[in-house]
């Protein structure tokens, strides 16, 4: 972004205070203010300007604000803190509940059906409707915390320069102009132009994902400057964890870098693939059943000439086909999920994200702390100009091995010229604070023995911390035997031109070769490393120690390559994810060659052409989303690049799961269709803009969730699947008979009995149904494919109908035979029972038959079923409820009679599966059977061209 990004009428003060001989701009300095416009000093790059510019261009000196002009200057920017959302009401949240197709229809048949005072059937649909509306309400009522935990990055107090002398102020009375001290430890208040910086060090990472800490100075550089190599800029929310400084305030409030993630944190999501699915459903079978109840109710009317029963039928028709227990099913199957995706260290914080997390076909993962370990390592070693070697191979010739003596004395080197802070836990861990480069080197000579307690406490004599100008740190300690030795350590290029000798291959010391070193260096380089050079030379106790503080005449020991390591076990997740048809795409704000190595390491594809944020800059969203196609790597992006790869993603068609830790993913974990955050090392603000936390920070966890995902929506599938055939069976029954000029089939209230005692214990339990083992081996779902696959659809249409036909021949035949109007119902209610009892077994797998499933893998289903049927038989034979639900008690005979006509329902569902896997084992699968066409026409044009 560009600092100071505010509105004309604001600028119209900034300009007011402003000496219009000296714009905020680079244009020379004649220029006059109403020449470059407000427009420009909106669009003034601050890192460009040099401290003095800047200085001048708010109007400010080396002794700040005075008090009146910091309260001018506060009544025009407004206070230093970030815009809250506005949270919807409760009373709107809840209201929002009756907002579906299903459950408006559902409303306006309980109000007319009040109106024909049938008053038990109107209540039983509006506890229903109560149920529902309950159920979801809790759901979105969770308050979305991100923008609070964006708040409290937020400083309470700042020291500032105000008339002439250092204050303590509220951070939120910040404005431009204003002139803030920085120190070791301090949270940066407010976006700042460093004017002053001695050693001054920031932890950038929730911005940049950088694991560096970010080296400041007050040079300017260039206008188009990524984030991260703004070295003059310190930006609000970041922590100072060395050195100090002064920084002119240059953006406050919503107009620093991280105001700007707060307002895209604030995009509201869109809806999730499961949720369009279920809208189109409900919204298609809510179309279908108005015009077939609309039908029944005209022809009822007509043809029997009672409207009052015509209306009943038609009730009676919708409460049968409406599928008002799929909101309870879908948040149990979807609480199932949560819970096992827990055991797997994944902590799903909205449920629509488990079955999200199955239908992901890009993965959008940060690198720092999600794909590698946050922890810079040593991972090669070279001796002056030599190969480089792998850190856990030094010591494998032994340890009076010249060379591996060479090699511990070059790892001494840089643990004795270190800054790193070692630190012992109760249980003897030994924990490291500093610069990553230092902690590196410290650590890797601990592990290797390189260096002893001794030494490491041996006295210093004189010492050079590391400056950016200097390019290298320099020590100089004292030994026991009263000799001195200098060690320096930095970029290999400064360390060479103080050394005359460099130890050779062999660990001996031979004349330097630059070109060597610089070969070693190029092909550790290439490698995504970063590499340190190491020197050292003994010096005399006589001499004068004036005379080395600039180094000279050293011994090049060699080099240190080193980097953030991958995650173990990250790759073979990544090979995972390709394999169930998913694609790892790495978004990060590091280096392009540092994310590349790091990308080849774990296996991505298309690491060669790296798309970086300055490019992003010039690219239109078909360049972008073409670009995207090619590479798996975005690096030295920044948030807004991030979300924008994201927005790209998603108009491809792809549904984009995101991983990250930092402020600088918030946004684009937000717009995510499933953001997950890492819990361990993540933010507050990662955590509370993501969907999903990973309690362990690992990327493995992902491949487990997206498992558990994928089996969460088959079980949905499963539950829909066996609620839709029943209700068409129902459907078609009632539509049928009240066009056959037959008695009423089923009651309204029967048929809430049947889809919420029944169905609905049943249709729950099929919610616990785990998966089929197979998730990770298949392509994601089609983002066409809608609740149920064709497959079930055919299934659903050829089960439903004969259902139907059962119902109605055993309910005509009854009535011939003279029974009684309620037995006759009650029998096809049972048989619906039955069908239902029957169609919940079969639904548990789509593929699988149901001799090949164990029973007790879903012990719910098994229990619900009889216990569905235990409820359905008490209700009959208790006399009040009986009389209520206008049911009668079946003997035996009508029992048995029931039950084998509900085992027919097997015969289709059960020779559906059948008969495709004989299909698709001999080559007339959905695949197969266009590889066997194919092989068919290939052999017919063999044979018209006379080819055997």
């Amino acid at each position: 972004m560009h600092y100071g990004q505010y509105d004309q009428s604001t600028w119209k003060g900034l300009a007011d205070m402003t000496d219009p001989t000296n714009p905020p701009t680079n244009e020379p300095r004649n220029t006059s203010l109403e020449q470059t416009g407000n427009t420009q000093l909106q669009d003034t790059a601050w890192h460009s300007l040099d401290a003095s510019e800047a200085m001048t261009a708010l109007k400010t000196t080396d002794q700040g604000l005075d008090e009146q002009e910091s309260r001018r200057r506060l009544d025009i920017f407004g206070q230093n803190t970030l815009a809250e959302a506005e949270t919807k009401p409760k009373w709107r949240l809840f209201l929002e509940q009756f907002t579906s197709p299903l459950i408006a229809v559902l409303i306006v048949c309980g109000i007319v059906t009040i109106f024909l005072k049938h008053y038990v059937d109107a209540a039983a649909i509006f506890i229903v409707l109560l149920l529902n509306a309950i159920i979801g309400y809790y759901q979105e009522s969770k308050a979305d915390k991100a923008v609070e935990a964006l708040t409290s990055l937020a400083t309470p107090t700042t020291r500032v320069m105000r008339d002439g002398r250092l204050q303590d102020i509220d951070a939120a009375d910040l404005v431009p102009g204003d002139l803030v001290v920085l120190e070791s430890g301090d949270r940066v208040p407010a976006d700042l132009r460093l004017v002053e910086a001695l050693q001054l060090r920031i932890d950038e990472a929730m911005l940049t994902g950088e694991s560096d800490e970010a080296k400041k100075s007050t040079d300017a550089v260039h206008k188009d400057a990524s984030l991260g190599d703004r070295k003059c800029m310190a930006f609000s929310g970041t922590m100072v964890t060395s050195g100090r400084g002064r920084g002119l305030v240059v953006a406050t409030g919503s107009d620093t870098e991280l105001g700007e993630i707060n307002d895209l944190v604030h995009v509201a999501k869109g809806r999730t693939p499961l949720q369009r699915i279920i809208h189109r459903t409900e919204v298609g079978i809510a179309v279908a059943v108005i015009l077939v109840a609309v039908f029944v109710f005209i022809g009822g009317a007509i043809i029997n000439g009672d409207a009052t029963e015509a209306f009943l039928s038609a009730v009676s028709l919708v409460v049968a086909s409406m599928p008002e227990a799929l909101p309870i099913v879908l948040t149990v199957a979807m609480a199932l999920g949560v819970s096992r995706m827990a055991d797997y260290n994944a902590i799903v914080r909205s449920l629509p994200a488990v079955e999200t997390l199955g239908s992901i076909t890009v993965i959008g993962s940060d690198k720092t702390g999600t794909l590698t370990q946050n922890r810079m390592t040593v991972e090669q070693c070279t001796l002056g100009g030599g190969d480089p070697i792998q850190v856990d191979q030094i010591g494998a010739d032994g340890a009076d091995d010249p060379r591996t003596r060479a090699f511990m004395a070059l790892m001494r080197g840089g643990a004795l010229t270190n800054e790193a802070h070692r630190q012992a836990d109760e249980d003897g861990t030994i924990r490291y604070s500093g610069d990553a480069v230092d902690m590196a080197m410290a650590r890797v000579a601990d592990q290797t023995g390189a260096v002893t307690r001794e030494e490491l406490d041996s006295p210093i004599a004189s010492q050079t911390p590391y400056e950016p100008e200097l390019l290298h740190s320099m020590t100089i300690r004292r030994n026991p035997d009263g000799t001195l030795t200098q060690y320096v350590k930095g970029a290999p290029d400064a360390i060479m031109s103080m050394s005359t000798t460099m130890v050779g291959p062999d660990g001996n010391r031979i004349p330097l070769d630059q070109d060597a070193v610089h070969a070693s260096y190029k092909m550790m380089g290439s490698q995504g490393l970063r590499v340190i050079g190491v020197a050292s030379r003994t010096i005399d106790p006589d001499e004068d120690l004036k005379d080395h503080k600039q180094a000279h005449d050293m011994t090049f020991l060699g080099l240190e390559g080193m980097l953030d390591p991958p995650r173990p076990g990250v790759r073979e997740a990544i090979a995972d994810c390709a394999k169930a048809g998913i694609r790892v795409v790495m978004i990060t704000g590091d280096h392009p060659v540092t994310a590349a190595a790091i990308g080849k390491r774990l296996g991505l594809e298309h690491t060669e052409q790296t798309l970086t944020g300055s490019e992003m800059l010039e690219m239109s969203d078909e360049v972008l989303r073409a670009r995207l196609r090619e590479t798996s790597i975005a690096a030295r992006v920044s948030p807004q690049d991030k979300l924008r790869i994201v927005e790209a993603l998603q108009d491809e068609g792809h549904v984009v799961a995101v991983t990250g830790d930092g402020v600088n993913d918030a946004p684009a974990l937000k717009a995510a269709s499933v953001g997950i955050a890492m819990g361990e090392s993540g933010t507050d603000v990662a955590r509370e803009a993501s969907d999903v936390v990973l309690t362990d920070d690992n990327f493995i966890t992902i491949t487990q969730a997206v498992r558990q995902g994928r089996a969460t929506f088959k079980a949905i599938r499963g539950s829909a699947y066996f609620l839709l055939s029943t209700a068409a069976a129902a459907m078609i029954a009632v539509g049928v008979n009240v066009i056959a000029e037959e008695p009423l089939l089923f009651l309204p209230l029967q048929m809430l009995w049947i889809n919420f005692v029944t169905n609905g214990v049943q249709d729950i339990a099929l919610g616990f149904e785990p998966g089929d083992g197979d998730e990770l081996e298949s392509p994601p779902r089609s983002a066409e494919e809608g609740l149920l696959s064709r497959v079930l659809w055919i299934r659903l249409a050829v089960c439903g109908l004969w259902m139907a036909t059962c119902i109605l021949v055993l309910f005509r035949s009854n009535l011939d035979r003279g029974m009684s109007l309620t037995v006759a119902r009650t029998m096809a209610l049972t048989l619906l029972v039955l069908f239902n009892f029957f169609i919940a077994m079969s639904a548990r797998s789509e593929k699988k038959l149901i001799i090949q499933l164990n029973p007790l893998d879903n012990k719910f289903l098994l229990v619900a079923s009889f216990v569905a049927l235990g409820i359905h038989a008490g209700a009959m034979y208790l006399a009040p409820v009986a009389s209520v639900l206008g049911m009668a008690p079946l003997t035996g005979t009508q029992w048995l009679i029931c039950l084998g006509i509900g085992l027919t329902a097997l015969i289709f569902s059960e020779g559906d599966k059948l008969i495709r896997s004989f299909l698709a084992k001999h080559g007339y699968g959905q695949h197969g059977r266009a590889n066997h066409f194919r092989h068919v026409r290939r052999s017919i044009a063999d044979m018209l061209s006379g080819r055997s």
